[in-house]
């Protein structure tokens, strides 16, 4: 299925009723890993012009808590959906309830474990230690069918799995992205329909975000193409630019739209 790029809808009509920008962050915000001076002020953009802007990541609770406080964004989800950090307060909102944390953990270790018995060269990741409502390894060095049996492995152990550029997640079952900025959307944005907001993301953990029975508005950044094919579900179109690039390409054609 071919992808169309900007160039190619009418931003006045696809982005006019935008309110909201959920965005993840790795590969989308950052270029080659690192945030730019062009993201930065394209961010500030956004904000003068009216439009909120969600952080929506895999990264870790710790590493969130200290992203929002330093990015002009309104919040972040972290863990793929399993915590909320609103702009301006320490404490997460856990969006997946955990009774016993220590028991939670164990659990997930046993399961990773399993995996790494079955594939001895993976590694946990270096901010595993840190996360709440998942457990991540690194995805460097595995093939795409290493990751399918990977999925399959964690479905039978009764866990949920997903991938990004960066790294793997076991995770619960039914949490993800999608599933956490609608939450968000409702108990902290409630003035926000899922129409009022675009989405945007490079990989497979934000297949979710690309849901159009959840956001009928949904951007890749051109990095997105690599994983075409591993995609259940496609944005609506992408960007020309890839990773921070293609995300400061779409502010302006958002910004242009809104002003109208």
């Amino acid at each position: 299925m071919p992808f169309l790029t900007l160039s190619q809808v009418s931003a006045a009509g696809l982005f006019r009723n935008i309110r909201l920008v959920a965005t993840d962050m790795d590969g989308t915000l950052t270029r080659r890993g690192k945030f730019t001076p062009a993201l930065l002020q394209a961010l500030e953009d956004l904000a003068a012009a009216g439009i909120q802007v969600l952080i929506v990541t895999g990264r870790s609770a710790g590493w969130v808590s200290g992203l929002v406080s330093y990015l002009p964004a309104a919040g972040g989800i972290a863990e793929n959906g399993g915590l909320f950090y609103s702009a301006g307060q320490d404490a997460p909102v856990q969006l997946t309830p955990i009774c016993d944390s220590a028991e939670y953990r164990q659990r997930l270790a046993v399961a990773f474990a399993f995996l790494k018995s079955r594939f001895p060269q993976i590694q946990e990741s270096g901010d595993n230690r840190f996360r709440i409502t998942d457990w991540t390894f690194d995805v460097a060095g595995l093939t795409p069918s290493d990751l399918d049996k990977m999925n399959f492995l964690c479905y039978e152990l009764g866990w949920g799995f997903t991938y990004s550029s960066v790294q793997c997640h076991i995770k619960p079952v039914g949490q993800d992205k999608a599933a956490g900025v609608l939450r968000v959307l409702r108990d902290y944005f409630p003035g926000y329909s899922p129409a009022q907001v675009v989405t945007v993301g490079d990989s497979p953990n934000d297949q979710s975000l690309f849901d159009a029975g959840c956001f009928p508005v949904s951007v890749g950044v051109a990095n997105v193409l690599e994983y075409a094919g591993q995609l259940q579900h496609l944005p609506v179109c992408v960007t020309a630019g890839a990773e921070g690039d293609g995300f400061c390409e779409l502010a302006r054609f958002i910004i242009k739209a809104v002003a109208g």
